[in-house]
Formats: structure tokens, C-alpha cells, sequence
């Protein structure tokens, strides 16, 4: 392919298990019907936003799909939009914050599940921000030549984790209770090619850039240890599971008090892709960004209008009040609906914006939407 060598998303599929969740029927799922917990509930929902999200549990709380088969349906969504099969595939790039099991890899459950011929797998841990590490090893590996038809999904199965019986009997205050009311399930996919979309528009991958800040922060977003640095002794694995769950090590919990820092750091991180000239602001037509709270959409605007005083925020798009937070996947879910309705012509430019708390990371693409290739004299 040469020196330009590039890769097209020219699929598009998402998950979301059972019926939308309105905030008054969340403790009837998650459990924690106290005064207390109730008030916090209440609290944070009006803060962050979120009317409605899915859940993979039923009406009594019990789990009805893996985090693997959330990503396959993605996955096979993405395959029907793009009429291809699994078989087609030769890499698969997975992405979530926990998967269902501790050994194999999510990567190799979900091509157990999904089936399809021999392929190359990559497993991208973290949180929010693997969903963009994964398209970014699969764009590589796409643009290299190694592979011409690479599948992208971030998956997660979060609220097995923020189900009552997790918060009895342990301290839980703001920083756990945070992402409780926050989190939920679903999961996005991508198919990424060498070459458009031969009969409708694609999105061309200009660039994937990725960066930590874990040298200067501590750790945010947590879950496994005991306080917000792990010593050695203090792992979930070192005092054993039983005690660890006691502990109550398993809960997901957030410093909420730096979030502000992760907001700023966040729009720091964007305007040094404008220094560098690899965001033209005066050409950039869409904005979709993955937040978990409307209260950092705010912030960012008011950190973007610094900069572009003239910032038009209707070029904003995000779907968390009605999908909810789905970590990894939220982007691909957002991106996914937003091409699904019509929202992208050829020519136009789309910024996909990704902070990660966990101990502070962004990660960003830019991308292209280019007409199929017999219409491409008359637009690009």
C-alpha cells in the first residue's frame, strides 16, 4: 500500500442488552433501597445527567448474558452493516475493563464465541480509553498491510459489580457510590479495511493518538487494592479473595475530588493537538466525545471556548443520557449511532474524544468521511 497507506472504518454495529432502564427502576435492578443510598442515587443522577441505560440483569438482579456475548452481538451487528462474516476477518482487537473470566485473555473468549477462521488477537485492558487503544492497533496493523480487514468492539458488563450484595457490609461513600449510579452494560464495534466502503460513504482513520498522565497522578479510578496506591501485601490477590470481598476490594470506586484536574488535563490534551496542527478547529465538523457526566461536557465547553471562541456546540455529539457510561464501548456506541443517523457527510471531519480516570489517560482520533470510491471525484 505504500506511503499512503491508510484504513477506513466501513462497518458499524452495537449491543444493548435488554429494555432501557429509566432512573426510577435502577434500584429495582442494582438493589440499595435505604434512605441513604437512595439520597446519594438521587444526588448523582441529577448530576450526571443519564435518563436512561441497559442493564445485562433481569428484573431481579441476576445476570442473563456474559460480557463475551455482548461483544460478539456488537461484533456480528458491525458484520451485517458491512456484509461480511467472521470467517473475513484476520484481527480482532477487544477492549473492555473486566471480562467475564481472569484466564484466557477477553480476546480469545470472544473468538471462541464468535468463531470465524485462524486470526490475530490483541486483549486492550484499562478502562475507558482501550476502546481507542484497541482501533489503534488495528488501524497499525491495517495500514502495515498485515491484515485487510481487522474487527474492533469494546464490551462491558459492568453492573455484576454495582449489584447490592457487593455494598453490604463495607464502607461505601461518595467514591464508590459515584460509579455505581453511573455505570452500565452494552458494547460497539468497527470493522477497519485497507479501502472503503465500495457503495456508501466510509470514515478514513487520519490518526489515532494516545497518552498517560499516570507519572504525575494517582490512581483515580480503582478496584483490587486497598487505598489508592497498591503495596506489596495489599492486593486482592495477596489476602485472598474471601478476605479481599470482605475488604470490599471489588467495588469500583473514583476519587470524585480530582475529577475537576482530569476535566483540565483533558482540554490540555486537546489543545496540544491543535499546536501541532493535527486538529484544524476552523475545519473541524464534529466533536463525539465519551464523558460520564454532563457536568464534564460543561466544563469542557467552557475550557473549548477559551480557545475557539466561536465554538458551535451543536458539532458536539454524545448519547449518555440515553445509553448511559458503557465505558470502553461508549465511544463505539456513540460513534455508531451517530453515523446510523445520518449525522456525517462526505468531506466532513470528526474528532473522537476519550478521558480516562482511572490514573489519568486520553485518547483521541480524527477521522474523515469519504464517498464510496466511484463518487470520490466529486467529493473526498
Amino acid at each position: 500500500m505504500g506511503s499512503t497507506a491508510t484504513a477506513y472504518l466501513t462497518g458499524f454495529g452495537r449491543y444493548l442488552p435488554g429494555d432501557p432502564v429509566d432512573n426510577d427502576g435502577i434500584a429495582a435492578r442494582l438493589g440499595g433501597t435505604d434512605a441513604v443510598t437512595e439520597r446519594i442515587r438521587r444526588r448523582i443522577l441529577d448530576a450526571n445527567g443519564i435518563r436512561q441505560r441497559h442493564y445485562a440483569l433481569d428484573e431481579h438482579g441476576e445476570p442473563t448474558e456474559l460480557n463475551e456475548e455482548l461483544a460478539v452481538k456488537a461484533l456480528r451487528a458491525a458484520f451485517d452493516d458491512r456484509g461480511i462474516d467472521a470467517a473475513d476477518v484476520r484481527m480482532l482487537a477487544c477492549a473492555t475493563t473486566m471480562g467475564d473470566v481472569l484466564v484466557p485473555g477477553f480476546a480469545s473468549m470472544v473468538h471462541g464465541r464468535l468463531g470465524g477462521g485462524p486470526m490475530q488477537l490483541l486483549s486492550a485492558s484499562g478502562v475507558c480509553a482501550s476502546g481507542l487503544a484497541a482501533l489503534d492497533a488495528a488501524v497499525s496493523k491495517v495500514r502495515l498491510g498485515d491484515h485487510p480487514l481487522v474487527a474492533v468492539v469494546g464490551s462491558e458488563l459492568s453492573s455484576r459489580s454495582l449489584r447490592q450484595r457487593r455494598f453490604d457490609d463495607i464502607r461505601a461513600g461518595m467514591d464508590s457510590h459515584f460509579l455505581r449510579w453511573m455505570l452500565s452494560d452494552g458494547a460497539g464495534a468497527v470493522v477497519v479495511e485497507f479501502q472503503p466502503h465500495p457503495t456508501r460513504p466510509s470514515l478514513r482513520v487520519d490518526w489515532v493518538r494516545q497518552v498517560s498522565l499516570a507519572h504525575e497522578h494517582e490512581v483515580c479510578m480503582r478496584a483490587g487494592m486497598d487505598g489508592t496506591e497498591p503495596v506489596v501485601g495489599s492486593t486482592w490477590q495477596d489476602v485472598g479473595v474471601a478476605d479481599a470481598e470482605a475488604e470490599g476490594m471489588f467495588v469500583l470506586r473514583q476519587d470524585v475530588t480530582v475529577l475537576d484536574d482530569l476535566a483540565e488535563a483533558g482540554i490540555r490534551q486537546f489543545e496540544e493537538l491543535v499546536d501541532i496542527g493535527l486538529v484544524d478547529v476552523t475545519h473541524l465538523d464534529h466533536v463525539v466525545c465519551h464523558y460520564s457526566t454532563n457536568a464534564f461536557r460543561d466544563a469542557a465547553f467552557d475550557g473549548l471556548r477559551r480557545r475557539i471562541p466561536t465554538l458551535d456546540t451543536d458539532k458536539w455529539y454524545s448519547n449518555l443520557e440515553t445509553r448511559g457510561n458503557t465505558g470502553s464501548a461508549s465511544i463505539f456506541i456513540a460513534l455508531e449511532e451517530a453515523w446510523s443517523t445520518g449525522r456525517f457527510s462526505p468531506g466532513e471531519t470528526i474528532l473522537l474524544a476519550v478521558p480516562e480516570s482511572g490514573r489519568f489517560s486520553f485518547a483521541f482520533a480524527h477521522l474523515t468521511v469519504v464517498a464510496p470510491p466511484q463518487q470520490q471525484g466529486a467529493s473526498t
